[in-house]
């Protein structure tokens, strides 16, 4: 069978997946989207097995993204596992939001709760400038950073370090953060393939959703220098809560930054801001 008999084939399989049909067969036979079209060959026997395998398991629920074991983001290829949640595209606002703000300073980041490493290692790329630290409380987790750092060819420090027991070492000029955000009670209300797959440690933000932003806040006099920035990926209604949090802890001009989908997607603030600016612009 020809790639492109082949194509037809997998998108009807895949329903409202057909999107997902290309993503499948480049993985398998290496071939890019281009040579579909311009360099078409015969599938093989094997390959076509493997295909409709992983067809089967996507139809049955299981993301593409775990079966694959990777995805992209920010342009950047990062390996993923059940161990972390799925890098979203809703995230790279965060990530836009703090690369403006960076830009090729020299600051010391850390990413808390970093997951697969995809912001942090972001930033890393992007601003080489930046001494990027990822944070998480699982040694197994860091090793996922560890290894998308590596194939993305970017230096990086990895911190083992439960935040809501622990202090993390050092101090930052900035900190990111995704944290859990999702209420207890609501997590087992979401979408199926979330609650089956993704690890819901990655998604318990406590009984309000705010328990690791106000952790956070609680430690920073501990960990960010007198001259620094912080910015959250929050949930869609969190906007004013999470502002509140950073007000009440002293924080100053928080600004609240909706995604594209014009949900507000991030909070940010500066810590002890009349130092600041002459390290980061955090002007319009």
């Amino acid at each position: 069978m020809v790639v492109g008999s082949l194509r037809t084939e997998v998108r009807k399989e895949l329903g409202e997946n057909e999107h997902e049909a290309d993503w499948i067969i480049s993985h398998v036979t290496k071939m890019s989207q281009e040579d579909f079209i311009k360099n078409p060959r015969e599938i093989t026997a094997d390959e076509a097995v493997e295909i409709m395998d992983i067809v089967s398991r996507r139809n049955s629920g299981e993301p593409l993204q775990y079966i694959l074991g990777e995805t992209e983001f920010m342009g950047l290829k990062f390996k993923v596992n059940e161990l972390v949640l799925i890098p979203r595209q809703d995230t790279e606002t965060l990530v836009e939001t703090v690369i403006k703000k960076i830009k090729d300073k020299e600051v010391k980041v850390l990413d808390i709760g970093t997951g697969s490493g995809c912001i942090g290692i972001s930033i890393a790329k992007l601003c080489p400038n930046a001494e990027v630290t990822l944070l998480d409380y699982s040694e197994a987790i860091l090793e996922v950073a560890g290894e998308n750092a590596k194939l993305n060819g970017v230096d990086v420090k990895l911190l083992h370090c439960d935040i809501l027991e622990e202090i993390p070492e050092g101090k930052y000029d900035v900190i990111v953060s995704n944290p859990p955000y999702i209420e207890t009670d609501t997590i087992f209300s979401l979408d199926n393939i979330v609650t089956s797959y993704e690890p819901p440690e990655a998604l318990d933000g406590g009984f309000d959703g705010l328990m690791f932003y106000q952790r956070i806040t609680e430690i920073a006099p501990e960990i960010m220098e007198e001259n620094s920035y912080i910015a959250f990926e929050i949930g869609y209604n969190q906007g004013e809560s999470v502002s509140e949090i950073l007000d009440e802890a002293e924080f100053s001009g928080i600004k609240v930054i909706k995604d594209p989908c014009e949900n507000d997607r991030v909070v940010t603030g500066k810590y002890k801001a009349s130092l600041f600016s002459d390290l980061i612009s955090l002007g319009e």
